[in-house]
Order: structure tokens, then C-alpha cells, then sequence
């Protein structure tokens, strides 16, 4: 299982109960009586709760080996973070409508855990980034496989539509763990923090260029792909869902990248990732 400084940073069927807005899809408006009126996402919402993983907690942003979620992407309050960009700005510097329910190491599986508290909020919007510590494992024969995580994310989004019929979801792609790799690997200092045990599955071994080696990335690689598949899948079937690609898109730099691991976000990072989601949010169009 991945290290506790781990990495940064579903099937067929709708989600929730009859009642779910999302369950058929977008809703037309018509003069027939009684109809139900269009569901609309609104690019303003007035409280958000973020689930995930290290990146979420804005792991090693400000500190060594530490939680930082003050700057973290979706709910921070010392970075210009999702919630400074979307709530009013006294509520923004306070805090009081935007949660943080990540957790460093946390894995696809944790989700439900993650959900049921941030229901107790009743939060107008959820973020979700979650996925490379589900690649970051000891080895790649160690990393959940695609039908698992498939039937896990979408048992958590069925909880979540349950619990929350009309929070909107932003669901963020899992970084290119190989891209990161890339990059820090430059950086001496951070080839040696490596040896620590972060996402040995990636960065194992990280000079060697060996075919063996070069074959174990690019097997991660491709399940990163495919978790990525899967949350678009499983998000796109949600009228209220917005996956965002652009995570996995974005060809992070060494200046984005933690001075102590050299693989979680900066502040920097962090900021960046706020930029791509709201982007992402307010878009009159998914």
C-alpha cells in the first residue's frame, strides 16, 4: 500500500432511487401539466466538500511529511483555492461552507467513508479527486484492478446520489503518474526521497531505464487510463456530474511540484488545479 506521503497529486446503470433527477438523464421542459421542471447546474454553488486523497489534503505543500489543507485546491483558505473562487469572500476566509474530508493515502475504497461524512453537511457541491494512491502501490501486481474500482466508484456514487439527491459532483482525472515521474526524477533531492517508499510501483528504481522498468510504468501508465475511463463513465451517467480530464491532461513542472517530495503539488500546483476545476464548474456546458 502506498506510503503515507502517497501520490498527489463504473459499471452499467444509473445512480440512487427512483426519485434520483439524474436517473433519466436531463429532463425537458414542456406545457404538459405536472412535468418536472429541467435540471440546470448551477455554476455558483454556495458550499462545497472535498473527498480524496494526499493532493486533496495538500500533502507536503508547506511542510515536510505534513497535511496542509489550508492551501489545498478545492476548500484552502491561504491559497486561491475552488471555495475562494466561487463562495462570497467573507465566507471564503472563513470557512464555514466549505469541508475537507480527504485524506492522505486515501484509496477509491474510502470513498463511502468520505461521502457519509460530507452528507452530514448537506454541501451544495462535491469535488472528488481520487485514484493514484490506487496505482501507487508496493508493485503493479498490487494496484486495484479496473473492474474493482468500477464497481466500488459507482457503489460511492450511488450513496452519494442517495444521500444527496441535488449536490452537484465535480469529479477530477487521476494525474499522469508518469508525467510526475518525469519530471521529479530530475531533481537529485527528490530521487532520494523516493527511496522512502512513494509510489514505489511508479517510482521505484527511478534512474533505471531498463526495459523491465520502463514496462512497469508504462502498466501503470495504462491503469490510470483506465481508472480515468471509469470515472468518466460512471460521472457522465449523472445529470449533476461534471468529470474533468484536465487533471490528467496537464503537463505539470518542476515549479508545481513539492520542494520535499518532488511529486505532490506545490502551492503553485495547487493553485493550478483550483484554476482547471473552476474552469470546469462555471463552463455554461459540460
Amino acid at each position: 500500500m502506498l506510503f503515507t506521503t502517497a501520490a498527489v497529486l463504473s459499471s452499467a446503470g444509473c445512480f440512487g432511487s427512483s426519485d434520483n433527477p439524474s436517473r433519466h438523464g436531463p429532463t425537458r421542459a414542456d406545457k404538459s401539466p405536472g412535468a418536472k421542471p429541467a435540471i440546470v447546474w448551477n455554476t455558483k454553488p454556495t458550499s462545497i466538500a472535498s473527498l480524496g486523497d494526499s493532493i486533496t489534503r495538500g500533502f507536503d505543500a508547506c511542510s515536510v511529511l505534513s497535511d496542509c489543507p489550508e492551501v489545498s485546491w478545492s476548500t484552502g483558505t491561504d491559497v486561491d483555492s475552488l471555495a475562494q473562487r466561487l463562495l462570497p469572500a467573507a465566507t471564503a476566509r472563513a470557512g464555514t461552507h466549505s469541508w475537507n474530508f480527504a485524506k492522505t493515502g486515501a484509496v477509491v475504497a474510502d470513498l463511502p467513508g468520505q461521502i457519509e461524512a460530507a452528507a452530514a453537511r448537506k454541501p451544495k457541491l462535491i469535488t472528488v479527486m481520487i485514484g493514484a494512491n490506487d496505482a501507487c502501490r508496493n508493485s503493479a501486481d498490487d494496484m486495484t484492478s479496473t473492474e474493482q474500482f468500477r464497481t466500488t466508484f459507482t457503489s460511492a456514487l450511488t450513496r452519494l446520489r442517495r444521500d444527496l439527491p441535488k449536490t452537484q459532483v465535480y469529479v477530477a482525472s487521476v494525474p499522469d503518474l508518469k508525467r510526475l515521474w518525469s519530471e521529479g526524477r530530475k531533481n537529485v533531492f527528490g530521487r532520494q526521497i523516493w527511496k522512502l517508499g512513494i509510489c514505489p510501483s511508479m517510482l521505484k528504481d527511478s534512474q533505471d531505464l531498463d526495459a523491465a522498468s520502463n514496462d512497469r510504468r508504462q502498466r501503470v501508465a495504462d491503469q490510470v487510463t483506465e481508472y480515468n475511463k471509469v470515472l468518466k463513465d460512471v460521472c457522465g451517467r449523472d445529470v449533476l456530474c461534471r468529470y474533468d480530464p484536465a487533471v490528467h491532461e496537464y503537463r505539470f513542472t518542476t515549479d508545481e511540484l513539492s520542494k520535499w517530495d518532488w511529486f505532490h503539488p506545490s502551492k503553485a500546483g495547487q493553485r493550478q488545479l483550483a484554476e482547471m476545476a473552476y474552469r470546469r464548474i462555471t463552463a455554461s456546458a459540460p
